[in-house]
């Protein structure tokens, strides 16, 4: 009896933990098909979240790059998008997506594995690098956006939020332990062999795709014609108040982003002195600071709407940018510049959550299954034409007028877009995920 009243306590703590970690009926972690697409991503995140420091770090501490050439780097990395996005987009419309993804996912696998073999060869140069993130760049551009597709193949529209708030938190938890595990990866093998990790992931990522039954219904034109279709998807986008005011919106977003990521790593190894270690446990707040946005995202967009929520995604991280900036300012204690820097990641993870769930969901609910492929391309084609710019003003004033004044453009910028954004009824007055667009008429 004494026993059993002594373990009480620890048994009813071990079952609320297991009421707590146990999915509800309903959850979308349930579902087979929904659970490997979202292990999928998990195991690609991760390996994402070594390239997200090994690549920039090779160019900055390898190869001595300066603020323009990483914002060269990032630049080529986008400029894909803003040539291919339109076409790849048409193309896309006419073909499986899951098959698209997973090649991928492959081809990204080999291209970052190539810098350490050209980096063993003792032929790695900033050119190399250029090539290796036009490649990846061009690659996301069409199984970015089958990616994306192949979600509402898998998850009722109505549950888009939902889902994209899962896949966040898929992102969110390599996020954690994915800066950690570069940081000690770069000190232990060095930046350009520790892209050998994010290889193995893509194929390991592909390799779970592979086999993955999804429901898709194609309804191609019976004779096909390239600028008929191009055209079609253009209009359709354009005659959406909401996806206009969302394409713009966002690529402004896109711009302070861009201009902020050029000298992140840059301004944590040179004005702050961080190690490469160091600088993966700051990454662990971008990782901290999404999953939060994640858990709560969806709840958050329920009680307050998606337009409200978006924007304020937009005011946090230029919230969040705007801290190294105003630090200095005050204080030279290194110790509050270091936090200071890992409060802006994790600032920037919440508030681009808020943005990107909300963003692809309202997007996606009142686009027609048969426009998706070229909505989709065409909306990641408006969003990232601010991209390049962004990231190679960033770079010159990185350069010209110190880092920390590229981060206070970054800042202000943000919570001028959030204030621009509130004031757009189209953006404000969406509570709910939006109902079906009609589809345009033939020939337009």
């Amino acid at each position: 009896m004494g026993d059993t009243l002594k373990h009480t306590p620890h048994r009813r703590l071990i079952l609320a933990l297991r009421e707590r970690l146990t999915l509800a009926p309903t959850d979308l972690l349930r579902d087979a098909v929904y659970r490997r697409l979202w292990s999928s991503i998990l195991i690609s995140s991760l390996g994402g979240q070594v390239t997200m420091l090994a690549l920039p770090l090779t160019a900055a501490l390898l190869l001595k790059a300066t603020p323009t050439q990483m914002g060269w780097l990032t630049a080529l990395e986008i400029l894909p998008f803003v040539l291919f996005s339109l076409p790849s987009g048409v193309w896309l419309d006419r073909v499986r997506k899951l098959p698209v993804y997973i090649a991928g996912e492959l081809t990204i696998g080999l291209a970052v594995a190539s810098v350490p073999l050209v980096w063993w060869l003792d032929m790695l140069t900033m050119g190399w690098l250029y090539a290796v993130g036009f490649m990846i760049g061009a690659v996301n551009t069409t199984a970015g956006s089958a990616a994306q597709i192949v979600l509402t193949q898998v998850v009722p529209r109505h549950r888009l939020v939902e889902a994209h708030a899962k896949n966040a938190l898929a992102n969110s938890g390599a996020e954690v332990a994915g800066p950690g595990l570069a940081g000690a990866l770069i000190k232990l093998a060095g930046a350009p062999l520790a892209l050998l990790v994010d290889a193995v992931m893509l194929i390991g990522s592909a390799a779970i795709l592979r086999g993955t039954h999804v429901h898709e219904v194609r309804e191609p034109h019976p004779e096909p014609d390239f600028w008929r279709d191009l055209k079609e998807g253009v209009h359709f986008v354009r005659g959406q108040r909401l996806l206009v005011a969302l394409a713009t919106a966002v690529g402004c977003w896109q711009l302070c982003h861009n201009a902020a990521l050029v000298v992140q790593i840059l301004y944590a190894t040179r004005e702050l002195g961080l190690s490469e270690r160091a600088i993966g446990l700051c990454y662990v707040g971008l990782g901290l600071g999404t999953i939060s946005a994640s858990v709560l995202g969806h709840r958050i967009s329920q009680r307050l709407g998606s337009g409200p929520t978006l924007v304020a995604g937009f005011a946090i991280c230029g919230l969040g940018w705007l801290l190294p900036a105003w630090v200095p300012l005050v204080t030279v204690s290194p110790t509050l510049r270091v936090a200071a820097f890992a409060a802006m990641l994790a600032l920037f993870g919440v508030g681009a959550v808020l943005v990107f769930i909300n963003f692809l969901s309202l997007r996606q609910a009142v686009t027609p299954e048969p426009l998706l492929g070229r909505m989709t391309s065409t909306m990641r084609w408006l969003i990232l034409i601010p991209a390049g710019p962004g990231a190679l003003l960033g770079g010159w004033l990185g350069e010209h007028l110190g880092l920390r004044s590229t981060l206070l453009f970054a800042g202000l910028g943000g919570l001028l877009l959030a204030a621009l954004a509130w004031r757009s009824e189209v953006i404000r007055t969406v509570r709910q995920l939006p109902k079906l667009a009609a589809e345009p008429t033939a020939g337009v």
